[in-house]
């Protein structure tokens, strides 16, 4: 799939989709920094407050399903604006949680409207530009968007120097309350045919995305890389902040690499796909990421310092960048007559893979990266064995 150039006037476009699609990492980004502290205030244990990040991610994943044939069926906007307003709701539910139980519901509620976002930010993607285009739309969306989640770390130590956790969440709810505006000022309905809600229809066209091999190898390929992803993020708070003794304010800026990394992937993603296919170029980046999940598990290994995570996991982060929009593309690229489900079913795997590995490294960590380390290299194993079979389409 060779590209050409974006036209100009996608610009605004894609700095508001951008926007929107942010809403989902801010909401795990943002308060990192806080969930040491939250161990305390809520008198809880390190799993307890890990599951604020795996209820998010399990609404994230469960609502790709229904999310995906209503803006098929309703339009496009209808759906974000709706998802948008039930974050907002629940924004402010969570600043205002008494006990962990309450924050583990109300984070279910905010991932089920933050998934609007990512969901029907690739579908719009899709509507309006043409398939070769698609790759490099979405890694300009995916640059513009990593600006925001570069801050929210040093954003969320900065608040709590002044203020508690809630302000955190009143934070994502005025951010949210920008992108609606946004969303319904600046971006078009771009439903290209209406699809019928009818069960069946619905499981037929599931149906149709299970029966194919290179839709499932893409997507399984590329969720798992991101799942190692947020492993990382879910616990570097605790590995950081408690076991390695950074500060909040450190903490955020140390995540600057990292976004920065993930930001030049994506920048390398639209130069590389000039005269490479999309799965060349998703070769590319799982073997960098394979590279620097071995390099992160041996460096910590022998010498456990903030760097010998930090350093590699902006690699990881540079594979991510080089992977994630080629496989959304490719994904979506033989549905133009149901690209919300497609991409739904594609953010359905994206997170239920990422949830269960978050969940599951955050109950086996007590005092040694150990967990998340070898997590990260078998999520890597996995994810290069299915892709190398496409490198060569």
């Amino acid at each position: 799939m060779i590209v050409r150039p974006l036209p100009s006037q996608s610009n605004m476009l894609l700095v508001v989709l951008a926007t929107v699609v942010a809403l989902g990492p801010l909401s795990i980004d943002m308060y990192l920094p806080a969930m040491p502290g939250m161990v305390d205030w809520f008198g809880t244990s390190v799993s307890q407050v890990q599951l604020t990040i795996s209820s998010f991610l399990v609404g994230f994943a469960l609502f790709h399903l229904v999310c995906g044939p209503l803006a098929d069926r309703y339009g496009r906007k209808p759906v974000m604006l709706g998802g948008l307003g039930l974050y907002l709701v629940a924004g402010v539910a969570c600043a205002n949680a008494q006990t962990i139980g309450e924050l583990i519901f109300f984070r279910f509620l905010q991932g089920v409207a933050a998934c609007v976002g990512p969901t029907l930010g690739r579908a719009i993607t899709r509507d309006l530009f043409e398939p070769q285009q698609a790759a490099r739309a979405l890694a300009y969306i995916a640059i513009i968007m990593a600006l925001a989640p570069a801050a929210a770390p040093t954003v969320g130590g900065i608040l709590l120097v002044f203020y508690d956790w809630p302000s955190i969440f009143y934070a994502l709810s005025i951010y949210c309350a920008l992108a609606m505006i946004l969303m319904l000022v600046l971006v078009p309905e771009s439903l290209p045919e209406v699809q019928s809600l009818h069960p069946l229809q619905i499981g037929r066209n599931y149906l149709s995305l299970f029966r194919d091999r290179e839709y499932l190898q893409i997507v399984s390929s590329s969720s798992l890389l991101y799942a190692g992803m947020i492993t990382f993020l879910s616990v570097s708070g605790f590995v950081l902040i408690d076991m390695q003794g950074v500060s909040p304010q450190l903490f955020g800026l140390l995540f600057l690499p990292i976004v920065v990394g993930y930001m030049i992937g994506n920048a390398l993603s639209t130069r590389l796909s000039v005269g490479r296919t999309s799965e060349r170029v998703m070769w590319i980046g799982v073997n960098t990421a394979l590279c620097a999940a071995a390099l992160m598990f041996s460096a910590s290994s022998i010498w456990f310092h903030p760097a010998s995570i930090v350093i590699p996991m902006a690699g990881y982060a540079v594979g991510c960048g080089l992977v994630l929009p080629h496989a959304m593309a490719v994904a979506l690229r033989a549905y133009p007559h149901m690209a919300a489900t497609a991409s739904a079913l594609l953010g359905f795997i994206q997170m239920g893979l990422s949830s269960a590995a978050g969940a599951f490294v955050g109950y086996l960590l007590v005092d040694t990266a150990l967990p998340m380390t070898l997590n990260m290299c078998a999520l890597a194993i996995m994810s290069w064995l299915l892709i190398r079979p496409l490198r060569h389409p």
